[in-house]
């Protein structure tokens, strides 16, 4: 055997050290492991310097709490679970640092778990979390009222972007932003405008096609859904121009930025001039969507504020706490440069 053979077979057979029990610590301090679990777990419970001593040798030994063996005797494991409809939405970038940082403050530990948009493999992600989470946060659900209120019966449950009776939210106020964004159009003299339809199954979708219908009509502009049915991505966009030129709008309101990023690059491609020929409106101001060409016009939602507070009322519960009413938090819109006046010859024949 070489030498080149011995370093390898050294190098595979490492062997790690055993991490440190809440035992070795009461051995390097002399105390009993209740008192370790006490000092660690529930500060103030024991005499300040014993405490003190205990930490100062829990470092040392680099011991880390076991959220699971902490659960046997309290049944809570200091973490939360969070389930979204797609981890690659930009929407979600803020919304998972908002929760990130309240877990943090907090001592708790956040889990993350996608759905891909269907109801089925959400139901099962937020089966296997609530096993082991102390609450769990539904973003952009797609399931079925019954299964959110089956699974509140279980552990704590809050949903976020939907509202369901009985069960605490947090949802965005569409309605200042969409009113925002109607009157734009309309003062650039828009009469005509669709709305980009997202998933079928999507009560968020829903609500944000009634109430732009309502502010149209108030307004004495022309409205036509199109969709629902399509998917909320770039590529979901990009296949509705047809039917927004089939339908003779001269402005379009996205269910989200992706969609409108979509739509303006099949504008991009069939040489559409925006805003010269179509106006395009997204909604959520993801990231990104600032460095379109033109930067895209959006309704901002504060989705990191969204995270924050979601987390923090879900953590509230899970201490026994009084249930939190409905949270609404006001959208705006974002003026940029994929809205503007419409020629003169476009706004005779849309």
């Amino acid at each position: 055997m070489n030498e080149a053979d011995t370093t390898d077979k050294s190098s595979a057979s490492t062997v790690r050290k055993a991490p440190a029990t809440i035992y070795d610590v009461a051995r390097q301090t002399g105390v009993n492991a209740s008192t370790v679990s006490r000092a660690l777990n529930k500060p103030g419970r024991v005499n300040a310097r014993t405490e003190q001593r205990i930490r100062e040798a829990a470092e040392a030994l680099n011991y880390r709490t076991n959220p699971m063996a902490r659960a046997l005797p309290t049944g809570l494991t200091d973490t939360v679970g969070l389930v979204m409809s797609d981890i690659t939405n930009p929407v979600y970038f803020d919304l998972v640092r908002g929760a990130g940082r309240v877990c943090a403050a907090e001592g708790y530990t956040l889990v993350l778990a996608e759905s891909q948009e269907s109801p089925d493999l959400e139901a099962q992600s937020a089966r296997r979390l609530l096993s082991s989470v102390d609450g769990l946060v539904l973003v952009g659900t797609r399931l079925r009222e019954s299964d959110i209120r089956g699974f509140a019966e279980i552990k704590p449950v809050l949903i976020v972007n939907r509202l369901v009776l009985g069960i605490p939210s947090v949802v965005p106020d569409v309605v200042p932003g969409i009113r925002h964004a109607l009157e734009h159009l309309s003062d650039l003299g828009h009469r005509s405008v669709a709305y980009l339809s997202g998933p079928s199954n999507s009560w968020m979708n829903e609500l944000r096609c009634e109430i732009i219908f309502d502010e149209a009509l108030k307004r004495g502009m022309s409205v036509v859904e199109i969709g629902p049915g399509l998917l909320p991505t770039v590529e979901g966009g990009h296949s509705g121009l047809r039917r927004v030129r089939a339908a003779g709008v001269t402005a379009v309101v996205a269910y989200n930025d992706l969609m409108a990023i979509g739509l303006l690059t099949a504008c991009q491609e069939a040489n559409v001039s925006v805003p010269d020929e179509l106006n395009i409106v997204g909604f959520d101001d993801i990231f990104g969507s600032s460095f379109t060409s033109p930067p895209m016009t959006t309704i901002r939602t504060p989705v990191g504020i969204a995270g924050e507070d979601a987390i923090r009322r879900i953590i509230e519960i899970v201490r026994g706490h009084k249930e939190p009413p409905t949270v609404e938090l006001a959208t705006s819109l974002v003026l940029r440069g994929s809205t503007g006046r419409i020629s003169q010859n476009q706004r005779q024949h849309p």
